[in-house]
């Protein structure tokens, strides 16, 4: 692959910053439209909250589960046209948001293609970032990506706030033309070779994959625990504060997740997965227990332990699935994103059913509890079903040659995710 070796520790290749500057604005772009999305179907164009319900559920299914679909994909075309392929559907989609706006088949149509560009260019873009890069640089690249991505999350809806209702056609209009000139960009990077060896570039004499925990398995529960956090919270923070601290308490989240993560990337890498997923779950555990403590100071204090819990949480379990497995990265990232995407159906499905049962036995913060209690359980769940892993514990420990593959988040969060 022809994204080169940063000349210095610390340093990005042009290609390299020119994705992270790309990450920012296509999800600058993505947030300023999809938050939006339920008021748009629901009071514009008409649609019953159930239909909007189900609509949202099967785009979030497509955006998450076809992430299955990047790494077949990549090594059929390549990763840059890949991600050129994915730009190209999500321009098509808000493009057709314009006319869509008098028209709920058209607006659904344009939503579907938006999540099927999403699930092929996420994996496409984590790959090509780190294809090439020895395995000590992952940190720091997946936290800048990671961190690129944040930044346009947290500022997107705010910035489209002002046209969303009044002229969204002139809104997708300019989200489609930014999609268009990023995706202009994407095709003066560097050519990657196509097909599976190309993808698939494990350097001769590295080690072999690591048994023990599932980076799999513990996605899908760190997604789990901490979108009970992001679903929830607005519903419990809001009457017992105002809207206002809500705000601010998002916006220091995002600001806290875009700094604090590339400072502690070479910190995470260096615990072993048992610790990392000790300290990870432990702060998520404790940021649970200040929010059910409730006021300012305890939903404060419990979204900033959250979010440290989710720095480590996720950057560890996508550097470990990269060093466990022989696949090529893209394939690897769109199994990740498919388990940020069941880790968060099953929050949503579970997180409603716990919070009416608290609400109707009079105290919502015993929901808070509850996920506090799994935030504990279940990690030391995870860990007692580990197989022992042969030589030294720390994924840093074993990786000196160059444990993987050049490959690379959500976003969730998941990308993702996010998303």
């Amino acid at each position: 692959m022809s994204a080169r070796r940063a000349s210095g520790r610390g340093r990005f290749t042009g290609p390299q910053s020119f994705l992270l500057a790309g990450s920012f604005l296509i999800t600058l772009g993505s947030f300023a439209v999809l938050p939006y999305m339920s008021v748009l179907l629901h009071q514009r164009l008409g649609l019953g909250l159930g239909a909007v319900g189900f609509v949202l559920a099967v785009a979030s299914l497509i955006q998450f589960a076809g992430g299955v679909v990047a790494g077949p994909v990549a090594a059929r075309i390549g990763l840059r046209r890949s991600m050129l392929l994915a730009l190209a559907l999500r321009t098509a989609g808000f493009g057709a948001f314009v006319p869509g706006l008098t028209s709920p088949v058209l607006a659904i149509g344009a939503l579907l293609l938006v999540s099927a560009g999403a699930a092929l260019y996420l994996p496409a873009n984590k790959a090509f970032l780190v294809a090439g890069s020895p395995e000590e640089d992952r940190p720091r690249l997946l936290s800048a990506s990671s961190s690129a991505f944040n930044a346009g999350m947290a500022l997107g809806p705010p910035a489209a706030a002002p046209l969303v209702m009044g002229s969204p056609g002139v809104l997708f209009a300019c989200v489609a033309g930014l999609f268009a000139l990023v995706g202009a960009g994407h095709a003066f990077l560097p050519r990657d070779k196509t097909g599976p060896a190309a993808v698939a570039d494990r350097p001769p004499g590295a080690a072999p994959p690591r048994p023990g925990l599932s980076p799999f398995l513990v996605t899908v529960v760190s997604v789990y625990t901490f979108m009970f956090f992001q679903h929830y919270l607005a519903l419990y923070a809001v009457p017992r504060t105002s809207a206002g601290f809500y705000g601010v308490v998002l916006a220091g989240y995002a600001a806290l997740l875009v700094v604090a993560q590339p400072l502690l990337a070479q910190w995470i890498a260096a615990l072993s997965y048992p610790a990392a997923l000790r300290r990870g779950f432990g702060a998520m555990a404790v940021g649970m227990a200040a929010i059910a403590g409730g006021g300012h100071a305890g939903i404060a204090v419990g979204g900033a332990l959250i979010c440290l819990g989710e720095i480590v949480l996720f950057l560890k379990n996508d550097l470990e699935a990269l060093a466990r497995t022989s696949a090529p990265p893209a394939t690897v990232f769109g199994r990740q994103r498919l388990a940020a995407g069941i880790g968060a159906f099953a929050s949503g499905v579970v997180g409603g059913q716990l919070y009416a049962a608290a609400e109707s036995a009079g105290s919502a913060r015993a929901f808070w509890v509850v996920v506090c209690l799994q935030c504990l359980l279940l990690p030391v769940l995870l860990l007692s079903r580990r197989r022992p892993a042969r030589g030294r514990p720390g994924p840093r420990a074993e990786s000196a040659p160059g444990l993987g593959r050049g490959r690379h988040g959500g976003g969730r969060h998941g990308g993702t995710g996010r998303r």
